[in-house]
């Protein structure tokens, strides 16, 4: 036996099994095993002890849905924590699974990270079924949406039936409610033979608390640090390599047998790691190198609230060398010009020229004083790739996170609604929507749980309403724990088909197929932009370019109408989208078709308005714009 064998219970087609274990903290481990048929008629076969507290064992005539558990020191029974599936819980038994599964994603490579366009969503709330099985069906509506890389809530099993995902305790297992390995190998099947990448949201920064037995193995844990959610990884003590290892080798599952394309990366501003390699970076390049090895394309993309440059830096420079990361900064300024809430962190952020910062630089705060955070906050990323952000109107935590978990269609006007959309579309970075978002879905994406400890829940119940203090928000909390707060948060799937939810989604297409067609939008760069902030007037002139192609966006974040001297370069412009067309039902009227600027021109701005033109000097450009009528006709 070598060290290097996966870990956990690896089976083969010859019935044979083996259990490879990290248990330093255990003298003797016995590998418990039963038919799934039978479970009470079990074998004990005793593990042999290896070096670095590893265990290893084979049993014989394994049928593929076996159960087991391991015996520590003759007396206390766990689940495998490297378990591939809990079909009985987080407390139950762990389950031998058959790895095997008909692909036919042979030829794909993958998709540049450019070329992304992301969707977040939850499975439990995305269909009535809540299932991998009912999201496979729904793809092609994405597509048809323009939308080119799903992106996967955690699905590591959690507590229950019901869970945002990131209080799971098994990270190699693949939750029980939504449908198991399997089905999820279908879902990732389905998306790339649809030219879809996947891209699955993962949680290294600590575990869940109920059914959480890793520190009875081993030190996984740490107690120099703490996370906002409990104990802290051990990812720079004693023992930390063989932790490294277990996260790396669940990363590494993903992307070799689930196929996936790429990982998001939860929270790592709550990783704390003080080695000289540090574990991102060297995570980054096992997956990179995995990648280059399926010949697939295969990307890391990290949420952080340091604004850290070095996350997305090569680690030749002494960065992280991940491909990129969420930009909150630019949500924060979008999210103050579109509502005027300036609470919590948002006290930050005042005004258009903070979303011209962001759509010049990535993040806003580059090394200036936060009055938040009360120090200075950030490292410049002046100099990063337009690809190496990701920005969002809306997401899980910029809703869920609110004390009524609003989304902006429960608040907004059809016209912010729209403007909201096309700030993140039109933009030079990689743009995620959350689901539902493309067709002003009102229900509510509230915070839910099912967990079994009356502690437990309780002090998720206090924990929340702690967090809701420093945004002042004085409305009654929803229950985690109450079923119904979870079924209010489903989408009704059949709203998109009629009224506002038609227009919206109509809006959304246009943008994106605009995006698709013209480089001057599809070619992320922040170089080959000018931006230009009307601080009085609420708003923000955009001219981007591409060779040849050029296009000019005004976005106007007001209730008032106003008239701009606009740095028009010399040429002919023609209006491709105009926000406030009648046909879209909006409550202004149409700019003119064409724009004839002699360097300068005047532009009439309505409530919440957008335009985006493009010069017709470039043939390519001008062959005409997909019209909204023809999608929003009966």
């Amino acid at each position: 036996m070598k060290l290097d064998e996966a870990l956990g219970a690896v089976w083969s087609p010859d019935g044979m099994c083996k259990f490879l274990l990290w248990a330093p903290q255990a003298k003797k481990v016995d590998l418990r095993i039963s038919d799934a048929r039978a479970p009470r008629k079990y074998r004990t076969i005793p593990l042999e002890a290896m070096e670095r507290g590893y265990f290893f064992g084979v049993a014989k005539a394994v049928n593929p849905d076996a159960l087991y558990q391991f015996v520590l020191d003759g007396k206390t029974e766990r689940p495998d924590p490297a378990s591939r599936f809990q079909p009985r819980g987080v407390h139950g038994s762990s389950q031998v699974v058959d790895a095997r599964f008909d692909w036919n994603d042979g030829a794909w490579r993958g998709l540049e990270l450019r070329k992304y366009v992301l969707y977040e969503l939850h499975v439990g709330t995305f269909t009535p079924e809540g299932t991998f099985d009912a999201i496979g069906p729904r793809i092609a509506n994405l597509k048809q949406l323009g939308i080119t890389a799903i992106e996967i809530m955690p699905v590591a099993q959690f507590p229950g039936s019901r869970n945002w995902g990131y209080d799971g305790v098994y990270p190699f297992a693949v939750q029980d409610s939504y449908g198991g390995p399997a089905a999820l190998k279908r879902l990732v099947n389905t998306c790339h033979q649809h030219g879809m990448a996947v891209v699955l949201d993962v949680v290294y920064n600590h575990l869940g608390p109920q059914g959480n037995y890793l520190g009875e193995f081993g030190p996984y844990f740490t107690d120099l640090y703490r996370t906002p959610w409990g104990a802290a990884l051990n990812f720079d003590g004693p023992h930390s390599d063989e932790v490294r290892r277990y996260f790396i080798q669940n990363a590494l599952q993903w992307i070799n047998e689930f196929h996936f394309d790429g990982l998001r990366l939860d929270a790592i501003n709550a990783i704390v790691d003080t080695s000289a390699r540090k574990f991102l970076e060297e995570l980054g390049a096992e997956c990179h190198a995995a990648g280059e090895k399926l010949n697939r394309k295969v990307y890391l993309i990290a949420e952080s609230d340091r604004n850290d440059a070095r996350v997305v830096t090569g680690s030749e420079v002494g960065g992280w060398g991940l491909d990129a990361s969420w930009n909150d900064d630019f949500h924060h300024a979008l999210h103050v010009l579109m509502t005027g809430e300036r609470n919590g962190y948002y006290e930050d952020f005042s005004g258009v020229e903070d979303l011209a910062r962001a759509f010049r630089d990535g993040f806003i705060y580059a090394g200036q004083y936060s009055t938040f955070r009360q120090k200075r906050h950030g490292t410049s990323t002046h100099d990063l790739r337009a690809d190496h952000f990701v920005v969002f109107s809306q997401n899980h935590d910029q809703i869920g996170n609110r004390m009524l978990a609003d989304r902006y269609s429960q608040t907004m006007s059809l016209d912010r609604l729209k403007l909201a959309g096309a700030a993140v579309l039109l933009s030079p970075y990689i743009p995620m929507l959350f689901m539902g978002e493309e067709y002003g879905e009102p229900a509510p994406f509230q915070y839910f749980v099912s967990h079994e400890d009356a502690e437990l829940i309780e002090a998720v119940r206090k924990g929340r309403k702690e967090e809701f203090a420093r945004f002042q928000w004085t409305e009654e909390l929803t229950d985690p724990q109450d079923e119904r707060t979870f079924l209010r948060s489903k989408l009704n799937w059949e709203l998109q088909n009629s009224g506002k939810h038609k227009i919206i989604r109509a809006f959304y297409q246009e943008l994106l197929e605009l995006r698709a067609r013209i480089p001057a939008l599809g070619d992320l760069s922040k170089r080959d932009q000018e931006v230009v902030a009307f601080a009085a007037k609420n708003a923000l002139l955009v001219r981007r370019w591409s060779g040849d192609s050029q296009a000019f966006i005004a976005f106007h974040f007001c209730e008032t109408t106003v008239e701009i001297e606009a740095p028009v370069p010399e040429g002919r412009w023609r209006k491709v989208l105009d926000s406030a067309d009648p046909m879209t039902q909006s409550s202004d009227g149409r700019a003119a078709e064409y724009l004839n600027s002699t360097g300068a021109a005047r532009l009439a701005l309505g409530p919440w308005h957008l335009i985006l033109f493009i010069k017709t000097d470039d043939a390519k450009n001008d062959r005409g714009a997909p019209r909204l009528q023809s999608r929003l006709a009966p």
